[in-house]
């Protein structure tokens, strides 16, 4: 099994993008895919990510998260869908006694912002995602210290990513391990809840324990008493220009789309 959010050794015109232009690429699309409530832009969005990916040959990593972002998508549609009333009702759950009055169900308003959020999230988690995988730890944190970011915060942000794969791994040991001592929580979405029950005490106490020897390392080593690090040279090259300008032109696109199209 993969590890998820970890640095993928490569040679394409992404990874020897500057981390600097990265993080702003990052902060860009999200900033816009946050602010937009255009349905066609957001997809413009998710195929200039796609592209980015096959350019980067990380398609594959992509693909491994489509189920998960099917999901997600689906409960966000159902739940905007029972939540929210406005618009034309499309389908009635629930009759209203007063005949001039529609009754409770889905609306085309509740329908189209649960597209909208999903969207959204689509895009968030996958330029967050293209962005760990191609950018070495070491750069992350030359990138993030050209922010001028405290030391702590980065330091907490690399340990949140390191503990990400290391909890899919934990939990998959301690799965094979209840399922080695003949544990069968059983099969069909009962079995997957029911699995989670026995893996869940036992990941939560070793990832406490965890910290505790995280915390006693970061002593041990100093890192009270060391509160700058090395700020390495960043150098821009071509393909630094060229995600400048690709930068500029999603914004002309999308103050386009927002405030002159009519």
């Amino acid at each position: 099994m993969s590890e998820i959010l970890q640095y993928i050794p490569g040679n394409s015109p992404l990874h020897h993008l500057n981390p600097v232009t990265k993080l702003l690429m990052v902060i860009l699309i999200v900033g816009l895919c946050v602010l937009s409530s255009h349905i066609p832009f957001l997809c413009l969005l998710i195929i200039i990510l796609v592209l980015g990916s096959l350019f980067s040959g990380l398609i594959n990593e992509l693909k491994s998260q489509v189920p998960f972002l099917l999901l997600l998508s689906f409960f966000l549609v159902l739940l905007t869908s029972l939540t929210v009333q406005e618009g034309e009702l499309l389908i009635t759950l629930l009759p209203s006694s007063d005949p001039s009055e529609p009754g409770y169900g889905i609306t085309y308003g509740g329908l189209m912002f649960g597209v909208l959020l999903s969207l959204r999230f689509i895009v968030m988690i996958t330029a967050f995602q293209l962005f760990v995988v191609t950018t070495k730890p070491s750069d992350l944190v030359t990138g993030l210290l050209a922010f001028r970011l405290p030391v702590d915060y980065i330091l907490m942000l690399l340990i949140a990513l390191r503990f990400i794969p290391s909890l899919q791994l934990e939990a998959k040991r301690i799965h094979e391990a209840q399922l080695c001592r003949g544990y069968n929580p059983g099969t069909g979405v009962k079995g997957k809840i029911m699995s989670m029950k026995p893996i869940m005490i036992p990941l939560v106490a070793n990832s406490l324990a965890k910290t505790q020897v995280l915390g006693l390392t970061l002593d041990m080593r100093g890192y009270r008493a060391r509160k700058k690090l090395p700020f390495h040279r960043l150098v821009f090259n071509f393909g630094d220009g060229i995600s400048a300008t690709l930068l500029v032109l999603i914004f002309i696109t999308f103050v386009f789309v927002h405030f002159f199209q009519t």
